[in-house]
């Protein structure tokens, strides 16, 4: 086998796709994340909020895979409200550092006119290499 599905212990199934695709030589590409729970239910509607459980969400799918959020390479953001990102920075920054510690692995903001869930305000893939 190429891969392995990498799905968290007691979250929803996915469907139509993997919350995470784990390759043989440790490279874990985590499929883009919302801010809903393990459920699939917003328990905010509130950016910081989501933006939390959302990476969250990412380092439970990197655990699932042996993994920690040192071993997470890059995060891609998707946004749909610029300037409410522009204005909560320090709370982002707060937030950021309670799931992720002090780790900043390569990063890309992106605007976006919606999400596909129409409760979302941001969602965020990642990738992670765990040795």
């Amino acid at each position: 086998m190429t891969h392995k599905t990498i799905q968290p212990e007691g979250w929803a199934p996915a469907k139509g796709y993997a919350n995470g695709m784990l390759t043989r030589d440790g490279h874990l590409y985590v499929g883009g994340q919302i801010g809903w729970n393990a459920q699939q239910q917003f328990e905010s509607h509130d950016f910081i909020g989501q933006m939390e459980q959302a990476l969250r969400n990412i380092l439970d799918v990197v655990e699932a895979a042996g993994g920690r959020a040192e071993h997470i390479t890059r995060l891609t953001w998707y946004v749909i409200d610029k300037k409410e990102y522009m204005a909560r920075q320090s709370e982002i920054g707060a937030s950021y550092r309670k799931v992720m510690g002090r780790h900043f692995p390569a990063m890309a903001m992106v605007v976006v006119s919606g999400l596909v869930e129409d409760d979302a305000l941001v969602e965020i893939e990642a990738t992670a290499v765990i040795d």
